[in-house]
């Protein structure tokens, strides 16, 4: 067993007081050491979360301890190191940004288990459908599934016209955890698709439950790890080094703050470039140092790691001052 764990889950299920929510959810990771991006929206959470196997463990209580996600689902896999350097508990609009008119919890596509998921691969009527971003699908994939040139979920509508003509055909939609696919297909039945399904726990829950066989490449996650392993049945490299060209299946973030592009760059490539994805970003005055991950902790934004603390304190503070006033 490795020393720490990765938890990756979601959940759509209606929060009122997100504010409030976020400070006590925020107070109950420090105090358990735990590090991660965790999203609180008024329709729910997602989240991955890094730490020991015990914290790990008390986390998940946490979450189901809470009638309102006491369904959540876990995808949890091992590390030999935490898979994020700081914590993060944000409130957001939405638990994954896509601006699509639809609610999961009023209708989506039908959920297959992993199990039922593989007997469908080499179904000839059986379509998969892609619903991640172009830079992870560039570095692992579904044989046979259709992609999309798209950076983000938002772009979707954009995009449906290219698989119009398989309406009646049985769509299969997944994405790394499944959080995409509630409303891709969700957003696929409004426009028409008469017979839609989504991989349920996405990539990495079919990882480690089936052994990911017939996912070429390597799935990307968004922690320091950047790729993961997922296959254990018949693996291969799908992606080429954005350099020279050769296989590699290593992604990086450019060096260059203000490119960021993810990318598969090989190592010697990368240590001649700087960690850059071109000429014009290793001259660039705002390229990062390159440490050899490829991978840059985000900056905070205004973001108080403290905040929930704080706000304990003070309410704390001014109950005792209002039970002085009131003696």
């Amino acid at each position: 067993m490795k020393p720490y764990k990765v938890i990756l889950y979601y959940c759509y299920s209606p929060i009122e007081d997100t504010e409030k929510y976020r400070d006590e959810h925020h107070i109950f990771c420090v105090e358990n050491n735990l590090l991660g991006r965790i999203i609180i929206a008024p329709e729910g959470l997602n989240g991955t979360v890094s730490g020991s196997p015990e914290d790990c463990e008390k986390y998940m209580n946490y979450i189901h301890a809470d009638a309102r996600f006491a369904h959540t689902q876990f995808k949890i896999e091992e590390h030999d190191k935490p898979a994020f350097q700081k914590l993060h508990v944000r409130v957001k609009d939405e638990i994954v940004n896509s601006d699509l008119p639809v609610n999961p919890l009023v209708r989506t596509g039908k959920h297959l288990e992993p199990a039922d998921f593989k007997a469908l691969l080499n179904d000839p009527e059986v379509v998969l459908v892609d619903m991640r971003s172009d830079y992870e699908h560039e570095v692992g994939k579904f044989k046979g599934a259709i992609t999309f040139d798209m950076h983000n979920l938002r772009e979707l509508p954009d995009h449906v016209h290219e698989i119009e003509h398989l309406k009646d055909k049985k769509i299969v939609t997944y994405c790394t955890g499944g959080i995409k696919c509630e409303k891709a297909s969700a957003y696929l039945i409004e426009k028409g698709f008469t017979d839609v399904y989504q991989l349920h726990g996405g990539i990495i829950r079919y990882g480690l439950e089936e052994g990911g066989e017939n996912f070429d490449g390597k799935c990307y996650v968004f922690d320091n790890r950047i790729t993961v392993d997922v296959n254990t049945v018949n693996p291969t490299v799908i992606s080429t080094c954005h350099i020279c060209h050769e296989p590699c299946d290593r992604m990086v973030n450019c060096a260059n703050a203000e490119c960021n592009n993810h990318l598969p760059i090989c190592h010697k490539c990368a240590e001649e470039m700087e960690g850059a994805c071109s000429v014009e970003c290793k001259a660039h005055p705002g390229k990062r140092v390159y440490d050899g991950t490829g991978y840059y902790v985000s900056q905070s934004n205004h973001y108080q790691p403290l905040q929930g603390l704080k706000s304990q304190k003070r309410n704390i503070k001014q109950q005792k001052q209002a039970e002085r006033e009131s003696a």
